[in-house]
């Protein structure tokens, strides 16, 4: 039976990558993307939604599928706003959430962040943290979110402190063994990779360190 998928964030680095994956994937007959812009991608199973995903809740009627995926994110490099960031990090994602919920939507998979608390007193792990929380809340029954660690690869926009980050990852990456295999730098295609098979397995409500995400996309 071919399946329907949404993807939100299709426009990023990892939702991009996941984008490529389900259109090679024969499960999928259709798959439907929200965002303010084009993927710029042809494909007969591509379904386009340009909106303001701020204001989800007014496409309620078009968001309807087998399975979602929120690859939506950004940083406070990019967002200085917090009223903003907490919008687009913790606001679109549980609308989502609530959104697939009043579907009866039986998967979603959301990307959080490594130390993601609810109870923080750093604002960005706090935001992921809620984000979280809120998702799990809807009872959504396979609920996956994954915690990557810093995510490899090149991004189109310019984020100067990730850039140093990953050239002092790429260096400590070998010494990362046992415990601090989590903290290992990741890459993005490892993460598409392990979204692609939560969605199509039968597990219940999972969050996943970036070491397990490594592992599953290793199943594939």
């Amino acid at each position: 039976m071919s399946k329907t998928a949404i993807i939100l964030g299709a426009t990023g680095l990892t939702g991009g990558i996941l984008l490529q994956k389900l259109i090679r994937d024969n499960r999928y007959s259709k798959i439907k993307l929200f965002s303010r812009n084009s993927v710029h991608i042809s494909s007969d199973k591509i379904e386009e939604h340009l909106i303001d995903v701020l204001q989800l809740e007014n496409h309620s009627k078009d968001f309807i599928a087998d399975e979602v995926f929120c690859c939506i994110g950004t940083t406070a490099a990019k967002t200085k706003d917090k009223k903003l960031y907490k919008s687009i990090d913790y606001g679109i994602p549980v609308s989502a959430a609530k959104i697939a919920k009043q579907h009866k939507i039986d998967t979603f998979v959301v990307m959080s962040s490594m130390g993601a608390d609810a109870n923080s007193t750093i604002f960005y792990n706090k935001t992921k943290g809620e984000m979280e929380r809120d998702v799990l809340q809807q009872n959504i029954k396979n609920t996956y979110i994954l915690r990557p660690s810093l995510i490899g690869g090149n991004r189109e926009e310019n984020r100067l402190g990730e850039r140093i980050g990953k050239v002092v990852m790429r260096f400590l990456n070998p010494f990362m063994i046992g415990n601090l295999k989590k903290y290992k730098m990741i890459h993005p295609e490892k993460i598409a990779t392990c979204m692609q098979v939560l969605a199509n397995t039968t597990n219940e409500q999972v969050i996943l360190s970036s070491d397990e995400i490594v592992e599953i996309s290793k199943t594939i």
